[in-house]
């Protein structure tokens, strides 16, 4: 970063993205935006402005994972507070959207809470959105403001591209058929063959899944998810694929939410390693997982695109492999 940069762009961290925020400052040789955060008694969320944002280039890192409605508020705290100190530009960075799974009426007399989401962030006073591996990738048209959408795929795939020797003959496996996209190129970057999971969801805890689309004997299994929530979908396919003569399985997602019995299905399950990005804050709960879990951080991936953007420069140049979005 040159001098100018560092006098014009700040980035700033909010609580769920204190981390990452830090590790992309590092990888841009920038220094942390100076704020507080602090709660008041009550509960209410105070945020304080340590220097001059006047005229900046602001970016302000946020996901909103759990607790998600504290962690959004937060938010838009944050993005309120900037445009009252007169910067000149606003960018929510957002690694994780909290409410994406929210984004259509499924049934009746239900929100679409993603949209709402949106334009809170919209009204609050945000110029620009940057996010990572959206649930429902046409989240980007609820916002009437520009949203750049990246996707973890080069992280990851680096990080089986090391290891492609010691995992044999591959099979990428879809864990439901609207990930089917996003597996297809993974396949052909892995020199992989596809194999795809029927699944029904029966609720936001129960996943029942019906068959295997393709062959997996004999063959290491690899999984790739948007998101593992409760980890009952990845665990049931893994138990699935290993019933079908798959040798071993690994899983691996861009937002490692790992909330409910999450911990302990995975423990139980045949996963051999899971395999998650750094856009969530690591939680102590998630602990005894550490022999199976590998976390890869999305830090310079996002740095590059914050780069991107302060520069008027493409975005969309960051990725020359040719992976895309969840459709």
């Amino acid at each position: 970063m040159s001098a100018a940069d560092r006098e014009s762009l700040k980035i700033f961290a909010g609580t769920a993205g204190r981390d990452l925020a830090q590790r992309m400052c590092d990888h841009l040789e920038l220094p942390m935006g100076l704020a507080q955060t602090t709660l008041f008694p009550d509960g209410e969320i105070m945020v304080k402005l340590d220097e001059d944002v006047r005229g900046r280039d602001c970016f302000v890192v946020q996901s909103t994972s759990e607790p998600v409605n504290s962690n959004l508020v937060e938010l838009l705290v944050w993005i309120d507070c900037l445009r009252r100190a007169s910067a000149r530009r606003i960018t929510a960075v957002m690694p994780y959207f909290g409410y994406a799974r929210q984004d259509r009426k499924d049934e009746g007399r239900v929100p679409i809470t993603a949209k709402l989401v949106a334009n809170l962030i919209t009204t609050a006073g945000a110029d620009r959105v940057l996010c990572m591996d959206l649930h429902a990738a046409q989240i980007q048209g609820f916002f009437d403001i520009p949203v750049d959408h990246l996707t973890a795929g080069p992280v990851i795939s680096e990080h089986f591209q090391a290891i492609r020797g010691e995992l044999g003959e591959l099979t990428i496996v879809s864990p439901d058929v609207g990930n089917v996209k996003v597996a297809n190129m993974y396949a052909n970057l892995l020199g992989a063959d596809l194999a795809i999971i029927d699944k029904r969801r029966q609720s936001g805890t129960k996943v029942a899944v019906k068959n295997l689309i393709g062959s997996v004997e004999g063959t290491t299994v690899l999984m790739f998810d948007d998101m593992i929530s409760t980890a009952g979908t990845v665990c049931e396919a893994a138990r699935v694929v290993m019933d079908h003569g798959a040798r071993t399985v690994h899983v691996a997602c861009t937002h490692g939410l790992l909330v409910g019995l999450a911990v302990e299905r995975l423990l139980e399950s045949p996963i051999r390693s899971v395999v998650t990005c750094d856009t969530i804050p690591a939680s102590p709960r998630i602990a005894p997982l550490a022999p199976k879990h590998v976390t890869l951080s999305v830090a310079s991936l996002l740095g590059e695109a914050i780069h991107c953007i302060h520069h008027d420069r493409s975005v969309s140049a960051l990725f020359r492999t040719g992976l895309g979005v969840k459709r």
